[in-house]
C-alpha cells in the first residue's frame, strides 16, 4: 500500500460519467468494472448474486447492472432512473463514477451528472449503432464543457466481435460529434457482461490495437487549468462567530490566493487586502481552486452571500444581461417574459428569459425558431436579471458560468444553463434623474399612490366593481386611472393574442404601466383576468409590496357562465375560443389576496364599498 498511495495522489481524482441510450449497458459496465477491480465487498457480492436470481436478465450469470440499479422501479423496469454514484480506487487513480439514465425522460439527471464530470463514457449498443439519444447526450456533453469521450461500443459479443462493424459505428459517431469540440474520442470494443476489453485486452478482438477501458481511465490526462486563472470565490456565507472575527467563507472557483493579495468584491470596485486564510486545520499560506476556506480582510467591506471575491487587478465581468445555452427540464413549457429565479454561483435573484434566439435540433444541430421550450429542448436564449452579478463564461468556469432556473411558484428546478457571454448594453441609454419625485407627485394630489389589481374569471364582475370603485374615488376628489383588460388590447396590447406566452407579455406590459402610474402618484385600478400567479407576483414586485393591493373577485365558474355578459362561455364551450380561461386554459386563484370579494354574497355596489373602506383603513385615502 505504501507504493500505491503516491501514484494515486499523483494522478488525482477523476470524475467519470456513463451515458447513452436505454439498455446500452451502462449499469452493467460499471458493475463489471467494480467487480473486476475487486471493489465489491463479499457481502455485496452475495447480495448481488441473490438479486440476480430474483431480478436478473442474464440467466444464471451475475447481473452486474443490479449493483447500480438500486431503486425497486429500476429493477422492475430494467432501466436506470436516478443517477447512481460509485467510488473506486486502483493503484494508479481514484474515481467517482456516475451511472446516468438513458431514457429521454430523465435527460435532466444526465445533465446534472455532466455538470461535475471530467470524462464521459458514451455507450453504444453494437446492434443498434448511433441513436438519437446518443446524439442528444453527446451534444449536452459538449455544452457542459466535457472535452474527453471514451466511446464504448458494447455488446460486441452479440455481433461476433465484427471489426468492420466496430469501425463503421466509430465513423458514424465521429461524424455525429464533429462539431462538439471534444479534444479526444477514444473508441473501445467491449462486452461489459463478459468483461472483454474491460480490465485486460480481449483475445476476441485481436484486431483492436488500443488499450482496455481501465487502462484508458487510469492514464487519461484531464486538463485542470482553473488554478492558473485569476482568483474568484463566490461567498457562501459571512462567518461571524464573535465580535472579533469576520470572514467570508466559500469554495475557491478559480485561481489561488495568499495573505497580502489585493482582492475586490466583483462589480463594486471596493478592494482590500487578504489578512488571513482560515481552514478547519488552521491558517494556510496559500489556497487554490477547489479549496474551501474562510478569508479575512484588513478592512471592513460590504459583502454578503452571493457576492464574488476576485483578484483586484483582473476582476471578472459583472452584468445583468447574458446570452446562454439552456436545457429545459420540466413538462411545463418555458414562457419568454415570465419571471423566474436564477441561481448563479451562490446568488439567487429574479430575472426573465427575454428571448429565445433559436432552439437546436440535437440530431442535425439545425437552429430552429421557437416561441417556447418544452421538456429536453436545448436552446440559445437571452437572459435579463434584476441585478448585475460577477460571472465567467461557462467554458472558463463551471462554478461562475453555470446556472439553474427555478420556478417561483413550485420552487422546482426547471432548467440548467451555461453562460456564453455578456449582452452589450446600448451605451447611450442611462437612467435620468428627475427632480420631481414620486412622493412630491403624490403630495401634490393629497393622496398616497396605490395599484388595485382586480383579478378573476371572465364574467366575475371585475370591470363592473372596478368601475364603481373609480367613480367613488373620483367623487371623493382622488386622482385615479383605470386600466381595463379589453380596453388595453385595443391599443397598447393590440399586437398580442391569447396564447400562454401572449398572456404573459400582456400582464408584463400592464404591470410596467401600472408601476409608472403609481410613480406619477395615481391610484391605479387594474382590471385583468391575469390568470397566472407568477405574473401577478411579478407585477407586485415592479409596483412595490406596500402599494400593490390584490383584489380577488371570486365568482364560481357556473355563475360566470350564467351571467356570460359577452357570450364568451357559449363560444368557448363550443370550442370556438381556444385558450379560454377556466375552460381550456388554467386560472390560478390568489392564495393571499389583500381583498377577497365573494360576489354571490352581495351586489357590486357593496363590493365596491368594501374596497373603498379597505383603502381608508390602510390610510391610503382620507
Amino acid at each position: 500500500m505504501d507504493d500505491i498511495a503516491p501514484k494515486v495522489a499523483e494522478r488525482g481524482l477523476l470524475r467519470v460519467m456513463t451515458c447513452g441510450s436505454v439498455d446500452d449497458g451502462k449499469s452493467t459496465l460499471i458493475g463489471r468494472l467494480l467487480h473486476d477491480t475487486k471493489m465489491i465487498l463479499d457481502d455485496q457480492l452475495s447480495s448481488l448474486t441473490r438479486d440476480s436470481v430474483k431480478h436478473g436478465t442474464t440467466g444464471e450469470d451475475i447481473d452486474f447492472a443490479l449493483l447500480l440499479d438500486g431503486l425497486e422501479a429500476e429493477r422492475e423496469q430494467g432501466i436506470t432512473i436516478d443517477v447512481a454514484y460509485r467510488f473506486a480506487t486502483t493503484p494508479q487513480r481514484r474515481f467517482i463514477i456516475a451511472d446516468c439514465p438513458g431514457h429521454e425522460q430523465y435527460t435532466r439527471n444526465m445533465a446534472t451528472a455532466a455538470s461535475t464530470s471530467d470524462v464521459a463514457i458514451v455507450l453504444i449498443d453494437a446492434r443498434k449503432g448511433v441513436l438519437t439519444q446518443t446524439r442528444r447526450h453527446s451534444f449536452i456533453l459538449s455544452l457542459m464543457s466535457i472535452r474527453h469521450v471514451i466511446l464504448a461500443v458494447n455488446k460486441m459479443d452479440l455481433m461476433g466481435f465484427d471489426a468492420a462493424l466496430f469501425e463503421r459505428i466509430v465513423g458514424d459517431y465521429r461524424q455525429a460529434a464533429a462539431s462538439a469540440g471534444f479534444k479526444s474520442i477514444t473508441p473501445i470494443p467491449l462486452s461489459a457482461r463478459f468483461g472483454d476489453n474491460m480490465i485486460e485486452k480481449s483475445p476476441n478482438t485481436p484486431w483492436f490495437r488500443g488499450e482496455p477501458l481501465l487502462a484508458v481511465l487510469e492514464n487519461i490526462e484531464v486538463e485542470d487549468d482553473t488554478r492558473d486563472l485569476p482568483f474568484r470565490m463566490p461567498v457562501q456565507w459571512v462567518n461571524r462567530p464573535n465580535l472579533n472575527f469576520r470572514g467570508f467563507s466559500g469554495t475557491i472557483a478559480t485561481g489561488r490566493v495568499r495573505p497580502g493579495d489585493t482582492i475586490e468584491v466583483a462589480g463594486s470596485g471596493i478592494a482590500s487586502k487578504v489578512a488571513r486564510i482560515v481552514t478547519f486545520d488552521g491558517d494556510v499560506a496559500e489556497a487554490i481552486a477547489g479549496d474551501a476556506v474562510t478569508i479575512t480582510l484588513e478592512d471592513e467591506i460590504d459583502a454578503s452571500r452571493g457576492n464574488v471575491l476576485a483578484d483586484a487587478e483582473h476582476p471578472p465581468l459583472a452584468s445583468d444581461k447574458f446570452a446562454a445555452h439552456m436545457i429545459w427540464l420540466t413538462d411545463a413549457p418555458m414562457m419568454a417574459g415570465r419571471d423566474y429565479l436564477f441561481k448563479i454561483g451562490t446568488r439567487v435573484l429574479p430575472g426573465t428569459i427575454t428571448r429565445i434566439r433559436h432552439r437546436i435540433d440535437v440530431n442535425t444541430r439545425e437552429k430552429l425558431h421557437a416561441d417556447t421550450l418544452v421538456l429536453n429542448d436545448v436552446a440559445k436564449v437571452h437572459l435579463s436579471l434584476s441585478h448585475p452579478v460577477g460571472f465567467e463564461p461557462y467554458a472558463t468556469s463551471r462554478d461562475l458560468g453555470g446556472f439553474i432556473v427555478i420556478d417561483r411558484q413550485t420552487n422546482g428546478t426547471v432548467a440548467v444553463g451555461m453562460i456564453d457571454n455578456e449582452l452589450s448594453r446600448a451605451s447611450n441609454i442611462v437612467w435620468h434623474k428627475l427632480d420631481v419625485t414620486r412622493a412630491a407627485r403624490a403630495a401634490q394630489k393629497g393622496q398616497k399612490p396605490a395599484v388595485l389589481w382586480f383579478t378573476g374569471l371572465s364574467g366575475s364582475g371585475k370591470s363592473t366593481i372596478a368601475n364603481l370603485v373609480e367613480k367613488r374615488l373620483f367623487a371623493m376628489g382622488r386622482h385615479t386611472y383605470l386600466l381595463d383588460g379589453d380596453n388595453v388590447r385595443h391599443g397598447l396590447n393590440r399586437d398580442l393574442g391569447f396564447s400562454e406566452s401572449d398572456r404573459v407579455e400582456n400582464i408584463r406590459r400592464v404591470g410596467e404601466v401600472a408601476a409608472l402610474f403609481a410613480d406619477a402618484g395615481l391610484i391605479t385600478i387594474v382590471s385583468f383576468i391575469s390568470p397566472y400567479r407568477s405574473e401577478r407576483d411579478a407585477a407586485r414586485e415592479r409596483v412595490g409590496e406596500h402599494e400593490f393591493i390584490e383584489v380577488f373577485v371570486d365568482t364560481p365558474i357556473d355563475e360566470c357562465r350564467r351571467r356570460d355578459p359577452k357570450g364568451l362561455y357559449v363560444k368557448a364551450d363550443a370550442g370556438q375560443i381556444p385558450n379560454f380561461t377556466g375552460i381550456s386554459a388554467p386560472y390560478e386563484a390568489p392564495e393571499n389576496a389583500e381583498i377577497h370579494l365573494k360576489t354571490v354574497e352581495a351586489d357590486a355596489t357593496v363590493m365596491a364599498e368594501k374596497v373603498v373602506v379597505y383603502l381608508r383603513d390602510r390610510g391610503l385615502i382620507g
